[in-house]
């Protein structure tokens, strides 16, 4: 769900900026210990700021000291990957990508944070704790190796303006999944009759690469009734006729929508973040993309156009009834050889206590969700035109479906593999038919799950 920019690398070290704080006791703790923490680096520098602020002031309240690496979020997979392989480990690292606390969990590679999750385990909504509670293969346990941080749904983003040089108003958009869907066509032709050429009805992200291919299509195949593929027990539901004819739709409605020329054609080849420089630059009229990050990636160079774009909730499934949505959370885990894992604890324990949350979240413009339903409760999040819809979507009693790693690991290797957006491409490069298409999707994922046989 990532933004417009792309910043370098930053490591930091406080207390240690500059040759002349070495010789500087730190005051106040003898016992002062230090952790080395990762964190991702947010997409705005806002997010970044919000992080310092809160590890300062952890450190002056504990006495300890917090040595940090603020990492773009790609390279940072990597790396995570490469120090939990080789053992050589931080002792505190991010959900990077989201799937890698139960993925890491069931290989064993994390520390049991349950301690740490009790403190503010009343709090946290059940839909967070979920997708922190995971299989451990090796110790054939279920536990929590993740602490629950930030949370995300994902809205539609629109360019009323747009809508409004094409002839419509915004109060002409449908409110069910599929007239809300065709409604753009006919914007993209009234917009390249009057000289946008390179403009789309949408931005959807058909690549096989990264979260938001997985979002989108997890969202069409929710649409169409098939929100469940995985059950709370962790078995894939693929012979569910019902989940399977949703699964065709939703891989015959992407496809048709790109062979037709309503998705920009550089989409098969879209990473996260190029949707939203496709919605920036007017390449697209709609898009479907996690967080706030299209909205807030738009404050420092098209501030005043910012106010010309609608965060829009998923409408009604096209029965009318309301629209289960997918709701992501990211979590903070504590690999196995972490050096410091008292000090690891007390800062995450820190972190998560509501003020400090709450703080952390305003201090990042509110592109990540909290975890716990009374922090949304802050009149905050109603105050902006974006932040109300983005905080309702997720706060405002819909249906909220976790990201199904949650259930099972199994699902964590499928949305690294895509699987269904590879459907999407048999069929569209391929010739291959829907039905043939999700046939070799349920085969691969069938392949997955049989290797991931929890026991307890």
């Amino acid at each position: 769900m990532p933004g417009v920019t792309r910043r370098t690398l930053i490591n930091s070290s406080i207390g240690l900026v500059a040759a002349g704080t070495f010789g500087r006791p730190y005051i106040a703790n003898a016992q002062a210990k230090t952790a080395e923490v990762w964190w991702v680096q947010g997409f705005l520098p806002e997010e970044d700021a919000a992080f310092r602020v809160m590890v300062a002031e952890y450190e002056k309240q504990s006495g300890n000291k917090i040595n940090y690496s603020i990492v773009p979020f790609a390279p940072l997979r990597q790396k995570i990957v490469s120090a939990i392989t080789s053992g050589v480990v931080p002792d505190v690292i991010p959900s990077d990508p989201p799937e890698m606390v139960p993925e890491q969990a069931w290989a064993g590679r994390l520390l049991d944070v349950s301690d740490v999750v009790e403190t503010q385990k009343s709090k946290f909504l059940p839909i967070a704790l979920e997708s922190a509670y995971c299989y451990d293969n090796v110790a054939k346990k279920r536990s929590y190796y993740g602490v629950p941080s930030t949370c995300a749904v994902v809205p539609f983003h629109i360019w009323r303006t747009l809508v409004e040089k094409a002839g419509y108003k915004e109060s002409d958009i449908p409110n069910r999944w599929d007239a809300f869907i065709d409604f753009f066509k006919p914007v993209q032709k009234k917009l390249q009759e009057l000289g946008m050429r390179h403009t789309y009805a949408s931005g959807f992200v058909v690549s096989t690469i990264g979260n938001d291919p997985t979002n989108t299509f997890q969202q069409f195949m929710i649409a169409y009734g098939g929100e469940n593929i995985v059950s709370k027990d962790g078995k894939f539901n693929g012979k569910d006729p019902q989940v399977h004819e949703a699964v065709v739709k939703a891989v015959e409605r992407l496809s048709s929508l790109f062979k037709d020329g309503y998705i920009p054609p550089s989409s098969i080849n879209w990473n996260d973040a190029d949707d939203n420089n496709a919605f920036h630059s007017k390449l697209c009229v709609m898009d479907f993309d996690g967080t706030l990050s299209t909205e807030l990636g738009m404050l420092k160079m098209q501030k005043e156009e910012v106010k010309d774009v609608i965060t829009y909730p998923p409408p009604a499934q096209n029965n009318g009834k309301e629209m289960p949505v997918q709701f992501g959370v990211n979590c903070v885990s504590i690999p196995k050889g972490a050096k410091n894992v008292a000090v690891a604890k007390d800062f995450i324990k820190y972190s998560i206590q509501p003020e400090v949350f709450s703080k952390f979240l305003k201090g990042g413009l509110g592109r990540w969700l909290p975890p716990m339903a009374e922090l949304a409760n802050d009149p905050w999040w109603k105050e902006d035109p974006h932040r109300k819809p983005y905080s309702d979507e997720a706060f405002g009693g819909r249906p909220l479906v976790p990201f199904y790693y949650a259930y099972t690991p199994a699902w964590a290797e499928v949305r690294t593999t895509h699987p269904f957006n590879i459907a999407i491409h048999d069929v569209t490069s391929g010739g291959m038919k829907s039905t043939d298409a999700v046939a070799k999707a349920f085969s691969h994922i069938n392949d997955i799950f049989a290797k991931y046989q929890i026991k307890a």
